[in-house]
This record gives structure tokens, sequence and C-alpha cells, in this order.
């Protein structure tokens, strides 16, 4: 729909989105939007980050917020479905729900900026989703689901819309997702590690929380070492990723720290068993002297770029020298000028290819700078920030001609951006 027409400067125009106007006053509507435009920078003015980046971190942070549901806490993954990684391709998905890999770094984020209360909501939504499964079978396929819609229903078939051509007619167009049924491994390490941050920066988490935290902790003693769909969600699994051995290994860590640190029950022996035999195995299986590198799964012969989660979630010492050859492997394979792959081509069981992952490009960029590589993690931030829109945000994918595609804005991104940052930051000593 088109209408053209003209009006003198100064004049102020009602327009509404739906069947009519409400019958509502125009200076109604004109205090109504000076409120919200008061409450965005108020909201704004809160953030204690005082970094290099002030004006990316805060649009980051103002995508995160918007992306939350405010009645729940929970943080959906972006606003949009099916809006394609590849113009003409099939990885079209619907990414309007929460997913629990999101948790400890959206909690992460909010903390880090002085956010305290978006994430104590969104602590409160991954402790009802704690308080459902605590009674679930320690022997039940998984007691957690990867995803949810922001009431916690984990119930979420994908259909095809066959009626629908999709953006730039690429089809299908998906509602629901089928990754709500997969094994999803590395989920029970990223809402351990995310608790594990509530419970230490702020009231601590109730005893319910805690048998939850124990149910899952157990739960991973037995689990850990099957083959699961990963962490990017693939469609021709189960393989035995190294980043689900990597997560389950962040669960029990954090777990033991969290008993031990209020002094809370907890089978200590068996937690620190599994957490050790878990390490051998990634150490001894998911290493490759031939690519002098961590590799994609064990035994493999590929590399990925969720193992740059590994000095992130201290697995390793930025500085140990398996990281830094892994770290010059990935630079070598996966990354194109600034842009990072998430994997090699023929990895996920779909037809064609996909553009860069930004994600893995704001990991690469903390890696860099952990690693004391500052100077060149500073040069490709401020890269890779040239591919934002207009309004400072980011989808998942950015293509070989620099269009951003894939679903928007992507909360993912917008979370490892704020954590590169800081780290650029930390590093620089700011």
């Amino acid at each position: 729909m088109r209408h053209e027409f003209d009006i003198e400067e100064g004049t102020e125009v009602v327009f509404a989105l739906g069947d009519g106007l409400v019958d509502v006053s125009t200076a109604a509507l004109v205090d109504g939007f000076e409120s919200t435009r008061r409450f965005w920078i108020d909201w704004s003015a809160r953030s204690t980050y005082a970094g290099r980046w002030g004006t990316v971190v805060e649009r980051s942070a103002l995508a995160l917020k918007l992306l939350t549901h405010r009645p729940s806490g929970g943080l959906i993954a972006a606003g949009t479905t099916s809006l394609p990684e590849t113009i003409g391709g099939e990885r079209n998905w619907d990414y309007r729900y929460v997913w629990i890999r999101d948790a400890a770094f959206a909690l992460y984020a909010f903390m880090e900026l002085g956010y305290t209360e978006e994430a104590e909501a969104f602590t409160g939504w991954l402790q009802r989703r704690l308080d459902e499964c605590a009674t679930a079978d320690s022997n039940d396929r998984q007691p957690l689901r990867p995803l949810y819609d922001i009431d916690g229903n984990a119930e979420l078939e994908e259909i095809e819309l066959d009626h629908w051509a999709g953006y730039a007619d690429s089809s299908p167009v998906r509602i629901g997702n089928a990754a709500s049924e997969q094994l999803q491994l590395d989920i029970y390490g990223e809402i351990i590690d995310s608790l594990y941050l509530a419970d230490k920066h702020g009231p601590g988490l109730s005893l319910d929380a805690w048998n939850g935290v124990r149910h899952l902790a157990d739960w991973v003693c037995e689990h850990w070492d099957q083959p699961d769909d990963g962490f990017w969600e693939v469609r021709n699994g189960p393989h035995d990723f190294t980043a689900a051995r990597l997560l389950c290994w962040v669960a029990l860590e954090r777990a033991m720290r969290m008993a031990r640190f209020r002094g809370r029950p907890a089978d200590l022996e068996r937690w620190g068993r599994s957490r050790d035999a878990i390490h051998a195995c990634i150490v001894e299986r998911g290493w490759s002297d031939e690519l002098g590198a961590f590799t994609q799964t064990l035994d493999g012969d590929r590399l990925d770029a969720s193992i740059l989660l590994m000095p992130l979630v201290r697995f390793i010492s930025s500085h140990d020298p398996r990281w830094t050859s892994t770290l010059e492997a990935i630079g070598r394979t996966l990354t194109h000028d600034v842009l990072v792959e998430r994997y090699e081509d023929g990895t996920d069981g779909l037809e064609g290819d996909e553009g860069t992952f930004t994600i893995c490009t704001f990991w690469y960029v903390e890696a860099l700078a952990r690693a004391g590589q500052v100077e060149r993690a500073r040069l490709m931030f401020d890269k890779v920030l040239s591919y934002a829109g207009p309004l400072g945000l980011f989808s998942e994918t950015i293509s070989d001609s620099g269009d951003q595609l894939g679903n928007f804005p992507q909360a993912f991104t917008h979370l490892s951006l704020i954590s590169a940052a800081v780290a650029i930051d930390e590093a620089e000593g700011r």
C-alpha cells in the first residue's frame, strides 16, 4: 500500500498500523511518544559501560531489551522467522523463541552493563524451566529442551507454509522449530553457567533451584558421552561434537563451584570424576596433531568455530600452545578477511552454502584479545562494525557481498558483540 501527500514543516501527522485509528487525541499520542522516548533514554542511561564503544554497545543493549518479553523475562533469539541465511537457500528458520543456549551469554551481557533487573528476570525464566524438569526421571532422554516459547511451552512443531514465497523467493517459510526435539548436550553447560553467574553476583539460588541444578548435573554425569545434534543444530546428526563435551565439562565444573561457594549438598566426588573424564576425552580425542587444533568432532579432521568458546569458558588458557595453534588454524581455514564461518561446507546436512556467522566473528575477536593480540582484535572489531545497519543492528550472517542475511535483529550476535567489546577494553586496561 502506498499513498503520497504533502505536509508543511512543523505539522504533526498521526499514523495507525492496523484497521483504523483509535479515538485518541493527537495531544495524547504526542505525550505517549514523549514518555516512550524518555523511557528509552533513561533506560540507556542506566548502563555502567564506560569503554571505547559506547554507542555500539548501547545499540546492542537496546536490541536485547526489545527482544525481551517483560512479563516472563524470556529473551527471544530474533524478532523474525524464515529470513534466509542464503538467498534461495533452505536455511530459513523460525527464531521467535527463547533458546537455553543464549542464557549464559545474556546474563553476562546484562550484568556487565549493569542491567541487573533484566538479568534477574531472565534468571527467573530459567529457574521456572528448572522447576519443571526437577522431577523428571534421571534416565529421560533430556530433562531440558533446547528452546521454548516465551511462556515455557516446548511443543514447537515445525510447519512449512508452502503458500508463502519467502523473502527474495527463498523458501520454505517455516513456523515452529524442530530443533526443540533435538538432543543438544551443550545447553546444560549454558544454563548451569548462567545460574552460576546469577548465584555469584546476585542474592543466591533458592533451595528448589539448587535441587534442579543437582538434577541436571547428575543427568550430565550419565549422558555426557552420547552423540548429539550439536551447538549448530545440524539436521544430519547425531555426532560426537567436541563443543558438546566442552559444555558438559562447564556444567559440572560450575555446579561444583556453586556447591562449594555456599556449602550446598552435592555429590562432588561423582561430579568431579565425570568432569575429569570429560576433560581427558577432549584433550585426547578432540585434538588433531595433523591440524594442530581442537576439532569439530572427537577423532575428527575438521574445524568448527564453536571451539572458540574454550578459553571463554576457561577450559584452557588463552596462552596455552594448543590454544594459540587452534586460533591460528581457525584464522587460516574459517576466516575470510575479518569474517568467520562456523564450520567448513558440507557439515550440516543441508544443501548450498551459507554466509559467515557474525557471532563467530565476535568470538574470534574476543579470543584474539584474550590471547594478547589486542591491536589485531581491535582493528578486526572496528571493521566488522562497518557491516552494521544504520541503527547499529546485526542479523545472523553476512554474505560474500557484505549483505546481512538471516533473522533480524539477532540476539546472539549482539550478545557476542558486547562480550567482545568488553574483552578488548579489559585487554587495553580501560
